[in-house]
């Protein structure tokens, strides 16, 4: 299996970026996490990007804050999905980091979850990589029949309530 590389262009993303990882080990997707800058670290930064695909990566998912280009960076350095997550924060509490995120020039796309969309990361990462890998594929169907177990249970306990 193709593993997913994680990086945050700070430290100070990884409370949220936990989550990313959480749920890739839940699928049992192997994954490696890095903080790399595109302004502070370009030159490491394009090299990681650049040598991901030989490195065994199938997804990149970049979480940066504020204006950061970081996903962008990675997305015009590697012909692998990328995947941001637009980080809250800032003057404007992430807006800022959303468009610079999704706002990418043609030809350079970058897939981008919702502000601190770590959890939707990793799925969208888990579906990406499902394309060649059945297995995978299963275990992201057992996803949701269980998410849809929790709302059915959910619904049953306020029925139950409602009737009580």
């Amino acid at each position: 299996m193709k593993k997913v590389a994680v990086i945050m262009g700070s430290d100070s993303d990884w409370p949220v970026v936990q989550g990313t990882c959480r749920q890739l080990d839940e699928l049992q997707i192997p994954y490696e996490a890095h903080i790399l800058s595109a302004h502070r670290t370009p030159t490491a930064a394009a090299e990681f990007a650049r040598a991901a695909r030989a490195n065994g990566f199938g997804v990149l998912i970049c979480a940066a804050g504020m204006a950061a280009h970081l996903a962008g960076a990675f997305a015009g350095n590697s012909t692998l999905p990328v995947i941001g997550i637009p980080m809250k924060g800032g003057a404007v509490d992430g807006l800022d980091a959303l468009l610079a995120t999704v706002q990418m020039p043609s030809g350079i796309p970058v897939a981008t979850v919702a502000i601190n969309g770590a959890k939707n990361a990793a799925v969208l990462a888990a579906q990406i990589l499902a394309v060649c890998d059945d297995a995978l594929a299963a275990r992201l169907d057992e996803a949701r029949e269980a998410m849809a177990d929790q709302i059915a249970a959910k619904e049953a306990k306020l029925q139950a309530e409602l009737k009580g």
